[in-house]
């Protein structure tokens, strides 16, 4: 009975997680969230284990509030949370402490001591590879895999071909996974190869204090004798002048010594604002893939993949449902799904389309009374487009574009009919309507710019 408390224990605890993890940045997550267990819930009162009495604080003071409104849609609504250092969670980080950059256990508790700082250039919140994220587990559909092939290709040979490797696409489609299972292939095919894998955000963290606490030559040396180095979110470093210039030294060494740099980005190369010149040359030099979206059946295979891994068989129109219903973000859907399985655990009920429903409509954040004016006042904002132009005769691209891509949102979020589009853009017929969503949605399957403005401005729309 023991041993069946703490499974549902972990599942209702890894629904919260997937939740919070859309609702802060990557870097954040990993910082605060992700070394957290559920210990216990017992008389009104929720025990949360920590690593380490910083992460503690941090969340006693700023995010306590946003635990609680997670659990709270999870139907948790404990009198009382409290946190407890548990460092049984940094058993599985003791294997790194030799590494320069690794936080030891007892250390971590003095994180805010400038000397542990000074001394290691350690951060809490480095976790290196996945294990997993796996080739095994990662789903190949019509929109990755020709980033999956050359992914594997480079496992094979790492340094010879695809060097560097640049993937990109939007939030929540399988990036990460991908390209931390090369690494894991390449150091279960020969464990002395040295992978590196970190986020941009990581990097930059570490540069800051190399630089502060005088220890560059460290730096370098870590990330510059590695044999493969996978770095996240490649977004990150635009603005960042001296990182970017360290991080192309960094390169430079890297592919002068056929060592293997796979890299990845919400956007390309090109779009990623004030990004230097020389770097985007430099992630010219190799491949750069575009992932797009899942499709439908995509979507089920993830689904019924991540349920089988717990032991869950689901009806098959649930599968739909969820495919169905969350298109665009694999983050979000595992989150649903592992919220569905988590409340259904808890109440000893089968899983189906009703309560599935139900979940995702309470979960649902966006404005119940969106209208039509305010989706076409946040694209002319976003596209920086007088309202007068969008509303206007002028047929200039850069105001037909965001026209075009306004009528694709009215359509595809507010349901309005053709009619009602043209009329609330000030067009007279409605075939330019029809024409105008056809466009961008066939234009959203293969451009990656088209695609990032559609989500940015939704994301606005529903923040």
């Amino acid at each position: 009975m023991e041993d069946g408390k703490r499974v549902q224990d972990d599942r209702l605890w890894q629904a919260v997680l997937g939740e919070i993890e859309l609702s802060v940045s990557r870097g954040n997550y990993l910082t605060w969230f992700k070394n957290t267990r559920l210990l216990r819930f017992k008389d009104g009162v929720l025990t949360i284990g920590v690593p380490n009495v910083f992460i503690k604080q941090q969340l006693e003071r700023k995010y306590n509030s946003l635990i609680e409104e997670v659990l709270a849609k999870n139907q948790i609504t404990p009198e009382r949370i409290e946190y407890k250092i548990h460092t049984d969670i940094n058993a599985s980080s003791r294997r790194l402490e030799e590494e320069p950059f690794q936080l030891n256990t007892e250390s971590s508790e003095r994180l805010h001591s400038a000397t542990t700082i000074t001394n290691s250039l350690s951060h809490s919140y480095r976790q290196g590879l996945n294990e997993r994220y796996t080739f095994e587990n990662f789903i190949v559909g019509s929109g990755n895999e020709l980033a999956y092939a050359a992914c594997q290709a480079i496992a094979q040979n790492p340094g010879t071909k695809y060097n560097p490797l640049f993937i990109y696409g939007g939030v929540g489609i399988g990036k990460t996974h991908l390209i931390q299972a090369v690494g894991n292939a390449i150091t279960s095919r020969n464990p002395s190869t040295r992978v590196v894998y970190v986020s941009t955000e990581q990097f930059v963290q570490e540069f800051i204090d190399a630089v502060r606490y005088k220890k560059n030559t460290d730096f370098a040396g870590y990330y510059r004798n590695a044999d493969v180095l996978i770095i996240d979110d490649m977004q990150f470093i635009a603005g960042k002048d001296k990182t970017q210039e360290e991080f192309f030294h960094t390169f430079n060494a890297l592919h002068q010594a056929n060592k293997q740099v796979i890299i990845s980005s919400d956007k390309p190369p090109k779009d990623i604002p004030t990004l230097e010149e020389r770097l985007r040359s430099r992630f010219a030099w190799g491949m750069s893939i575009d992932m797009q979206n899942p499709d439908f059946e995509t979507r089920c295979a993830i689904v019924q993949s991540k349920a089988d891994l717990v032991g869950i068989i689901l009806p098959s129109d649930v599968v739909d449902y969820l495919a169905n219903h969350i298109q665009t973000n694999i983050r979000e859907l595992e989150g649903a799904l592992n919220q569905l399985i988590a409340f259904c655990e808890m109440r000893h009920l089968e899983p189906d389309v009703t309560i599935v429903s139900n979940l995702l409509s309470a979960n649902k954040t966006r404005p119940k009374h969106l209208s039509a004016r305010q989706v076409i006042e946040r694209v002319s904002k976003h596209f920086q487009v007088p309202m007068d132009d969008m509303l206007g005769p002028k047929r200039d691209k850069d105001i037909v574009v965001p026209r075009q891509i306004a009528m694709y949102i009215l359509r595809s979020e507010l349901h309005l009919s053709y009619p009602k589009i043209a009329r609330e853009l000030g067009r007279k017929d409605h075939t330019t309507a029809i024409h105008s969503v056809d466009k961008v949605e066939n234009e959203m399957s293969f451009d990656a710019v088209i695609r990032q403005h559609v989500t940015d401005i939704k994301e606005r729309l529903y923040a």
